[in-house]
């Protein structure tokens, strides 16, 4: 394979991955963030309405009470989805990936030696390699927790 065939193959496929994930990523954490804010936002005004206005007390108290519900599920989605920490993690790989090919496309150092090619490669190939050491980490957390708790438990 040539330095072309990798950078457009592998490379900037990669880049182009990690930039769509982390747009995805940043997204959905904004997006339920933002519904969180809004949700708990609204609790102390009607808090305030249902004292003012006596009728409004029933409704009031459901309406509360829901709207502690959605904080509780969006937050549980957060944590559940790691959004913040993978738009980071996402873009951090993606920009990492940008930097060493521009480096290497302009042949500055490290990649102004004979073997520069090969050095890309190797250090593409440990980065995107981190990141699915990270992922599959992340993935059997849970699993290993499960295991400890039959042990100890």
């Amino acid at each position: 394979m040539t330095s072309d065939d990798y950078i457009k193959q592998r490379l900037q496929d990669q880049i182009d991955w990690y930039d769509r994930k982390s747009m995805v990523n940043q997204k959905k954490f904004k997006g339920l963030r933002t519904m969180e804010i809004v949700c708990a936002a609204f609790i102390p005004f009607i808090s305030g309405v249902s004292v003012s206005i006596p009728k409004m007390s029933w409704p009031a108290t459901i309406l509360t009470g829901l709207l502690g519900i959605a904080i509780t599920i969006i937050a549980s989605i957060l944590t559940l989805g790691k959004h913040q920490e993978n738009w980071i993690e996402y873009r951090t790989t993606c920009e990492s990936l940008k930097k060493e090919k521009f480096l290497f496309l302009m042949q500055v150092e490290p990649y102004d030696k004979e073997d520069s090619f090969r050095f890309l490669v190797q250090r593409v190939e440990t980065l995107i390699s981190k990141e699915n050491t990270n992922w599959a980490q992340f993935i059997s957390k849970p699993e290993e927790k499960k295991k400890e708790e039959r042990h100890h438990g």
